[in-house]
């Protein structure tokens, strides 16, 4: 009876899905356990060995938690809407809605071939209407809120307008434009578009006009984590700052409880350093500068540093701040142009990132210090940014280093308000020591200092106290066809909400997804789309790719609801997702956004939880471990990796799938490429030895592996337990394929134990001796708290360590091996339900009971003691632990070398220190 691998994986697949075996109920007598992994993109390219490491720990985590007696949630989906599946479609020529269905089919047949335990019931895509009418719902109801930041929650427009009706809005000051004050006679005497655009100041999803990232190439505009250097992240094309109407959500009003719940969930530090900081919380002050020549206008700054007030020594604004235009002058008008055409070029992670490089551009206009009237300088730079504090700093030159560099590169002048420590050669900070040159402040420490700038400051009317968020509000409007359409209409210009009975808005198809003239979405040129038959017009703009993603954790509990998003007592009882394993990569953009979209919901009282997930953990990359050949330079000669230094050779990836370990088999190399037909080889040891080199897995590497592959001549049982033993689940680590072999000899020696070629089954009913309970209940509480901890490496270090010891046993008794084959079932299942059913078991292992540790069985009840004579030790014997020490000595004397030792003598003494040691004297 031998293992056939590949017909016993295909066998249980199918039968699990025959029986439904994991078809998960809504209700159940059972605790709860959600187990979700981040929602894959299904690309064209389908899978490769790395893509799988976190789909494999959660799976692991939810067939054990299971087993422990848990209701479990494990699904899976695909984000199907989004840039990539666009950008796939065009460059192959097809339509988006064909390849998605196409990579969904690959990707489907892929993770189930590695045995997956999700329950495809409650699949969901993005892209599917039945879903995106609960996106487009969700939306409205981010449109129809706005936050009170006297309670910290959202609350309906509705009731904001029956403030502004009974009081105005002095009360509530308006987030998206500060300026904006009026009475409730004034609220009543607006026309119905004046009321609609105030309110749009205050919306959670709200439109306005803003510098974006456009990408013509690509046709829409971009996040900042979407460019790199001023180039797109996908394609590498040109990026450009352009003005347009989009779609934003005010996650920024959301800031301080996004942090505060940081505190309440189990991510890793990494983890939440990195939101912490883009969310980029600070307490300092607005301070209003007058502008020298132009009565009425104002600079307002933002600066975490007041008491530096009177060592500001020029002001710079970023170059698309409002008041630019207004208080250029003529002769400085060129200047100023020519370096605003320059910055639009300049992603803002370049900008931010720069600092040796020193630019700028002096407007001609000067601002009046608020407390001395001082004369400063106005620039504008790169390095400050509209959208972050006021757009607008104050820069004090002896205390920070950019504004130092600035200053010496312009040769503008430095006060020195830091005393001793400015030299004059460096900034330096100003947070020891206390304030020279400062007028009222001479002689004051840094926190007094800024106490009395900020009364002073709010007495007079020129600032106040304020605290800044680094995190601007997340834009919400991508200009492509193959995303969520918005359920927003416009009349007269005006943006409604689509009524709720007319949703999903669908999709159109159409076979020309091209932008439309002005910088639009594709679906601007689908007028009969666009055009309604009572005037108004559809956006044309689509969501991101996040808007289906924020919720889609929450659609899984109820996927089938065509009456709500989710049923409010389903999503009590799920309640937030247990386990969410995903990569780092998505930390301040999907995982923010979604824990913003639960806020939302929690505060409109559709879910009674305000954090989505509980416990996060981030998967390390798998690497790739490329092969490389070494031609002969100009010639079609290859030489083997030892031999290359006596040539000048030339470096190329050759595909790893025709390595075997490092040799290459140069029969395949041949037929992999045309120009590769006629290769000659120089052989070291009759072998050509490949070179090697770690590096992300890429097509254009030739270094990706295909699961399926590996699940042929493995099984997927080995291929999962290989991928969790390569390290920790959290590290990054390289692939290498010639270590899955010993993964599967460990599974044909647990068969072995089971099962012999020539004798079949060799199972028994024996009882088990001490010896193989204790290999068993050592196995079960490892195995249970690495299960637990997701220290999946170092369990199936465990299991290989308990069958060689049960090997040596020669055990064979089902009491031990059903025990240790449930223990194993959330790593290898398919081999685990086999053996469990040959042995006799009419259910499933899927719902055998979960191994108790018992401590009796690995307590020892003897030790060996070492036995000196005179002081020297002579031998070890092996004497029960609560034996006392006049039985002890007995035992010790009774031994044939110790009374070689002892020749015969009565001891003198003998000393006995229970646990540790006897020592005879005579």
């Amino acid at each position: 009876m031998e293992y056939n691998f590949r017909a016993i994986e295909q066998k249980w697949q199918q039968r699990w899905k025959d029986t439904q075996a994991y078809l998960v109920p809504n209700n159940s007598s059972k605790p709860k356990c959600y187990v979700l992994d981040m929602f894959p993109y299904p690309s064209g390219a389908g899978l490769h060995v790395g893509h799988p490491l976190g789909y494999i720990a959660s799976d692991i985590y939810a067939r054990y938690k299971r087993l422990k007696g848990f209701n479990v949630l494990h699904p899976m989906g695909y984000d199907a809407f989004g840039l990539p599946a666009e950008q796939y479609a065009l460059e192959t020529g097809q339509h988006p809605a064909v390849t998605t269905e196409n990579n969904i089919k690959t990707f489907r047949d892929q993770l189930d071939n590695i045995g997956f335990c999700y329950d495809w019931d409650r699949e969901i895509r993005t892209s599917d209407p039945a879903y995106y009418k609960w996106t487009q719902w969700l939306f409205l109801q981010l449109f129809e809120s706005w936050f009170n930041r006297k309670l910290s929650k959202a609350q309906r427009i509705s009731d904001l307008v029956t403030i502004f009706e009974t009081e105005g809005n002095a009360q509530h000051e308006c987030p998206g434009d500060r300026n904006i004050r009026f009475t409730a006679d004034a609220w009543k005497g607006f026309s119905e578009a004046d009321q609609r655009e105030i309110l749009m100041q205050y919306r959670l999803a709200f439109l306005a006009h803003a510098e974006v990232n456009w990408c013509a190439e690509l046709g829409t505009v971009l996040a900042n984590d979407e460019v790199i250097n001023g180039v797109s992240e996908r394609g590498g094309y040109p990026v450009v700052k352009k003005k347009m109407r989009q779609w934003f959500l005010r996650i920024t009003e959301y800031a301080d409880r996004l942090l505060e719940g940081l505190e309440q969930v189990a991510y890793s530090e990494a983890m939440k350093d990195m939101q912490r900081n883009w969310i980029g919380k600070s307490q300092g002050a607005e301070i209003n500068f007058e502008i020298e020549g132009l009565q009425g206008e104002k600079l307002v700054c933002y600066t975490t540093r007041p008491d530096t007030i009177f060592g500001v020594d020029f002001l710079v604004l970023a170059p698309e701040h409002d008041l630019v235009q207004i208080i250029t002058t003529a002769e400085q008008r060129e200047a100023i142009d020519e370096y605003k055409n320059y910055v639009q070029s300049r992603s803002e992670r370049e900008r931010m990132a720069e600092v040796k490089q020193v630019t700028g551009a002096f407007t001609g206009a000067y601002a009046l210090n608020p407390f001395n009237g001082r004369q400063i300088p106005i620039w504008i730079s790169e390095y400050v940014l509209a959208g972050y504090g006021t757009g607008a700093i104050m820069a004090v030159p002896c205390g920070d280093q950019r504004d130092f560099n600035f200053a010496k590169h312009f040769d503008i002048h430095i006060t020195n308000i830091v005393g001793d420590a400015y030299t004059g050669e460096e900034a330096n900070p100003t947070k020891e020591g206390k304030l020279v040159n400062s007028d009222f402040l001479t002689g004051m420490d840094m926190k007094p200092a800024m106490e009395l700038v900020i009364s002073e400051l709010e007495k007079s009317g020129k600032g106040k106290r304020q605290i800044n968020y680094k995190m601007r509000d997340a834009g919400f409007s991508r200009q492509r066809y193959w995303g969520e359409p918005f359920p927003i209409v416009y009349k007269n210009g005006i943006p409604y909400a689509v009524a709720e009975n007319e949703l999903p808005v669908e999709l159109p198809f159409v076979e020309n997804y091209k932008p439309g003239a002005e910088g639009e979405g594709p679906l601007a040129n689908v007028r009969n789309w666009v055009e309604l038959a009572d005037g108004s017009l559809r956006e044309t703009n689509t969501m991101p790719g996040y808007a289906g993603s924020s919720w889609y954790f929450l659609r899984f509990m109820d996927p089938h609801n065509t009456q709500t998003f989710a049923d409010r007592s389903v999503t009590d009882y799920w309640n937030q997702v247990d386990l969410y394993i995903g990569g780092t990569e998505h930390a301040v953009g999907h995982l923010l956004y979604s824990r913003l979209w639960t806020k939302v919901f929690y505060d409109l009282g559709y879910i009674s939880f305000d954090e989505p997930y509980k416990k996060l953990v981030n998967q390390g990359m798998i690497t790739g471990s490329s092969r490389i050949v070494y031609r002969i330079r100009g010639t079609q000669q290859f030489v083997s990796a030892g031999l290359k230094d006596q040539h000048e050779t030339d470096e190329l990836h050759v595909d790893v799938n025709i390595v075997d370990g490092l040799e290459l088999d140069t029969e395949a190399f041949k037929k992999w490429r045309a120009d590769y037909a006629n290769a000659e080889f120089i052989l070291e040891d009759g072998k050509y030895i490949c070179g090697t080199l770690s590096e992300k897995m890429s097509k254009s590497k030739y270094n990706t592996v295909n699961p399926n592959q590996l699940v042929e001549r493995y099984g997927a049982d080995t291929f999962r337990m290989y991928e969790m033993f390569l390290g920790p689940v959290e590290q990054s680590k390289p692939w290498e394929t010639k270590g899955i072999e010993g993964v599967h000899r460990f599974l044909k020696k647990l068969w072995r134990l089971f099962a012999d070629e020539q004798k079949g089954l060799i199972v028994t009913n024996d009882a088990p001796t001490a010896d193989e309970l204790k290999t068993l209940h050592k196995t079960i509480r490892k195995i249970d708290d690495d299960s637990e901890r997701l220290s999946y490496n170092t369990a199936v270090s465990a299991f290989m360590v308990c069958v060689n010891e049960l090997s040596d046993l020669k055990c064979h008794k089902k009491a031990v091996l059903e025990q240790v084959l449930i223990l194993l079932t959330p790593y290898a299942p398919h081999i685990a339900e086999e053996l469990w059913s040959l042995i006799g078991n009419s259910g499933s292992i899927l719902d055998a009971t979960y191994p108790v540790f018992e401590e009796k069985y690995v307590t020892e009840s003897a030790k060996e003691y070492p036995v000196s004579i005179n002081g020297k030790m002579r031998t070890t014997i092996n004497i029960s632990l609560d034996v006392e020490a006049e039985e002890a000595g007995k035992i010790a004397l009774a031994n044939d070398i110790v009374q070689k030792w002892t020749e015969g003598k009565d001891p003198k003494k003998i000393i006995f220190v229970k646990g540790k040691m006897i020592n005879i004297v005579v």
